[in-house]
Formats: structure tokens, C-alpha cells, sequence
């Protein structure tokens, strides 16, 4: 009996042993079904628990589309002082707020008064929580008028009206991002314009003075040619980093190269990696060039990036390597930049026109654990090549091992893209994943489709995963 324990570590399995043996020294007869039964038990919770894998059931969301799951949303999901926050259309199209204590089970679900235009893709939800715990929302915007509020009280799920930031540029918004900074204030980045001619908009919240202020106009300009599609991370040390691709027209096929930015004063200057200082707005011309990667190369727009305990920048995208769409790295390091293939894909596609694409993979998510002498890159992604699962790729890059592939969940997710609780990856290494199966129809299309179940895939020990 005892081998059926050997290397488990659970408390309940420790548990259910010592009872299964004092049934085995007074119950002898029962020894056969007994054991039989148990370990149809012990290996059902071990693929729950022991996996160190656990989903949470939240509700009932909109799946026609991927609104809900787009890449573009900062945040789907964040934590602050031991309790997580999330937020959803439901299929009403109505906007949905949850919030539960860290480690429990038990969402608190608010339906909001208010709505969405859920047909298109692009009207996404994103939310953060200020240092003195209030709550902000931003959703519903594809060229269209802010649409903004905030808790009535630190904690709360019960919103405002809808309120302006600054007044300034706020009657074309797409694409509204949140970024916590290290001392409580919030960065909200807006494209302002439409695509192909779009600038990019930095507002800054203070939690004293609890007002916004509008520190960008104009940070990154398309000179009424083209577009910068960007990602964002904020380090440890508060220095905010921005990449970007340029796109010339509105469509996708136009995307091209990689640049790069970051500031050092929560982004009213900014400067190169050489420390340079840029004169804005940064254009084509006066940009720095993380990577070259001409138009049609299949490079796809607005996914991630994270930076290491030093500061580094570190830049997740996809683009063609022997003309097989790959997921890529590019980051910083000694002053230089660099690029790693992950390789492990086998299947091409051709990325191509406008709207909310249909796409084999999903634009990726990267994670950063540099602790304990070692330094791990995660990737999280979709794709059909492992049948659109929730799955994750990782390598230690100290000792340049190769890239090795993970499949999180059994769930099929459809056109779902990665959303992860970054507050509580920086704070606790713990990994809380926003999960939903909807389908996205080429272009900004409608599925046929019911309500499907929101909820969060969470890792509590990465590394002891993937060993």
C-alpha cells in the first residue's frame, strides 16, 4: 500500500492514507475494493490538486467574439492587498464586475449599469486598482468617446458615473490601457485617432490629489501616416518601458520593426537604451530600432513585455523565421539588442486585412522569474497547432536550454488570448489566469454562439510545475 504514496506530499493524501490503513488492519476484508476505489479517488484529486493546476468558476460571459479575451486589455485581472479584481461582458453585453479574497473560491459578482458595444472585438474592458484602492474602469472604445469610472469607495464594485480624465482628446479613444506604478499612481495609455493615423495619449493619476493629468499629447506620432501599436511594462524601480510596431495602413500585412522607448520619470521625459534623450513626439525617423522586420513578415501588433531585476527590457512577439510564423524575443543586454527564436512552431499562416482577426495563434503574453540563480522566460499562448489550449513555453536562458512546451489546460479556448494578474505575479510569483472559450469570426464577424464560463486558470509554484 505504502508505494502508492511514495512522493506525494499532500496533505489530504496524508490524510486519506493513515485512515486507508486503519481500515486495512481492522477491516481486512474489504482490503481489494477498498484499494481499487481509492486510487480511482487519489488519482482524480491528484489531477486537480497535486498538479499544482486549478481552475475557479466566476460566471457566464459574451463569446461571439473575443472581446472579452483580447490581448490589448491592461487589465482583465489584478490583484491589490489580498483581494483580486476582474471584469466581463456578460451576454447581455452588460459589464460585469468580481472581486474575492486571494486563496478562496467565492467571487462577489456585480452586474453594472453599464453596456457595451460587444460586436466589435476592439471595445474591451481594462481595469487597475490606485494605491489608495480605488477602482478604475475604461471599456466600450474602438475611435469613439472615453468611457470611464471609478469605485465610490476604496475596495468597492459599485462605480461612478461616467466621468472624464482630463477633457483633453477623449472623443476618439481606442485601445485604453492602465499601468500600476510603485508609488499608487495609475498611467492610462490611449490611442487617440483612428488607425493608420493615430497618436499615442499618456494621462497620469495621483492618489493624493486623486485628479488626472494628461503628460503626453502626443508621445508617439504617426505624422498622419501611420500608427505605433505598443506594449508597455512598468519595472520594479518605476522606469516605464514602450515598444512599439509601426503599421503604415489599416492593414495588418503593414506592420513593420520594432522600437523602442522608456522614461525614468513616469513618463513626462523619455530617452533611447543609450540614454539619450528623444525630442518629442518620437517619429519614424527619430525612433530606436530594438529589431528591423520589414512589412509583410507576418508581425503581428500589440502583445508583451516584461523586464528582468536589472532593468532590461524583454519584448515577446511573432513574426516569420524561415517563413514559418515564430515566437520571438527581443531584449536587451549589454547595451545591446537581441533576439531569441523559440522555434518550436511547424505551421505557416499569412497574417492579412483589418479588424479583429481570426488568427491560428494568439498574441503572446511573457513572464519573468529571474530569483534563485536561475533566469526563467515564460511565454504564455494559444495555438492550433496543440489544439487552442491555454499553454506555456519556457527556457532557462542562464544555461541556454531549449524551449520547452506545456499545455496549462484540457479546455479547448478557441480564439482566446492570454490575460494574467500581473500585480500578483510581481508580488507573489504566483501565476492567475484569465480563461475563456469564445470564437472570433474573421474581420469583426458574430458566432453563433452561447454564454461560455469565465474563469481563472491559477498556478500557485510555477517552477515546481515544469520540473
Amino acid at each position: 500500500m505504502n508505494e502508492i504514496f511514495q512522493k506525494k506530499d499532500c496533505v489530504f493524501i496524508s490524510i486519506i492514507k493513515a485512515r486507508f490503513k486503519a481500515i486495512y488492519i481492522n477491516r481486512v476484508s474489504f482490503l481489494v475494493p477498498m484499494k481499487i476505489t481509492f486510487i480511482w479517488i487519489y488519482c482524480a484529486f491528484c489531477l486537480v490538486s497535486c498538479s499544482n493546476i486549478y481552475t475557479t468558476y466566476i460566471g457566464e460571459g459574451w463569446s461571439h467574439n473575443s472581446v472579452n479575451t483580447v490581448k490589448f486589455r491592461k487589465n482583465a485581472i489584478t490583484t491589490y492587498k489580498g483581494y483580486q479584481f476582474i471584469a466581463y461582458y456578460d451576454q447581455s453585453s452588460f459589464l460585469v464586475l468580481g472581486k474575492r479574497k486571494i486563496n478562496t473560491s467565492k467571487w462577489n459578482i456585480v452586474k453594472t449599469q453599464y453596456k457595451g458595444n460587444t460586436v466589435d472585438a476592439h471595445n474591451d474592458i481594462s481595469i487597475a486598482i490606485d494605491g489608495n484602492g480605488y477602482l478604475h474602469v475604461s471599456w466600450d472604445h474602438h475611435d469613439t468617446a472615453l468611457r470611464y469610472a471609478k469605485s465610490l469607495n476604496p475596495l468597492s464594485l459599485q462605480l461612478t458615473d461616467e466621468i472624464a480624465m482630463t477633457g483633453s482628446q477623449e472623443d476618439k479613444v481606442t485601445y485604453p490601457e492602465f499601468y500600476n506604478m510603485p508609488n499608487g499612481n495609475l498611467l492610462f495609455f490611449y490611442r487617440s485617432g483612428a488607425s493608420g493615423r493615430g497618436n499615442l495619449v499618456i494621462n497620469s493619476y495621483d492618489v493624493v490629489s486623486k485628479e488626472w493629468t494628461q503628460i503626453q499629447s502626443n508621445l508617439i506620432d504617426g505624422e498622419d501616416k501611420r500608427s505605433a501599436y505598443w506594449q508597455v511594462c512598468v519595472d520594479s524601480e518605476g522606469v516605464v518601458h514602450v515598444s512599439w510596431v509601426w503599421r503604415e495602413t489599416w492593414n495588418v500585412e503593414t506592420n513593420h520593426d520594432l522600437c523602442y522607448a522608456r522614461s525614468k520619470d513616469g513618463g513626462k521625459t523619455w530617452e533611447k537604451s543609450t540614454g539619450e534623450t528623444y525630442k518629442l513626439p518620437i517619429t519614424i525617423e527619430t525612433a530606436e530600432l530594438a529589431w528591423r522586420i520589414p512589412q509583410n513578415s507576418n508581425l503581428i501588433n500589440q502583445t508583451s513585455m516584461c523586464s528582468d531585476k536589472k532593468g532590461n527590457p524583454y519584448i515577446v512577439t511573432y513574426f516569420n523565421e524561415n517563413k514559418i510564423p515564430q515566437y520571438q524575443v527581443i531584449y536587451l543586454e549589454a547595451n545591446h539588442w537581441k533576439k531569441i527564436n523559440t522555434g518550436f512552431r511547424t505551421s505557416s499562416f499569412v497574417l492579412g486585412g483589418g479588424g479583429t482577426k481570426k488568427i491560428p495563434i494568439a498574441r503572446p503574453d511573457i513572464l519573468m522569474d529571474d530569483s534563485k540563480n536561475q533566469k526563467m522566460l515564460y511565454i504564455l499562448f494559444r495555438d492550433e497547432e496543440r489544439g487552442n489550449k491555454v499553454s506555456l513555453a519556457y527556457s532557462n536562458l542562464k544555461d541556454g536550454s531549449i524551449w520547452k512546451v506545456k499545455d496549462l489546460s484540457e479546455q479547448v479556448v478557441g480564439q482566446w488570448e492570454p490575460n494574467y494578474d500581473m500585480s500578483l505575479w510581481k508580488s507573489k510569483k504566483e501565476l492567475s489566469i484569465f480563461v475563456q472559450n469564445v470564437t472570433q469570426i474573421d474581420g469583426e464577424g458574430l458566432a453563433n454562439t452561447n454564454a461560455s464560463e469565465i474563469q481563472t486558470l491559477e498556478v500557485k509554484n510555477l517552477r515546481k510545475l515544469i520540473k
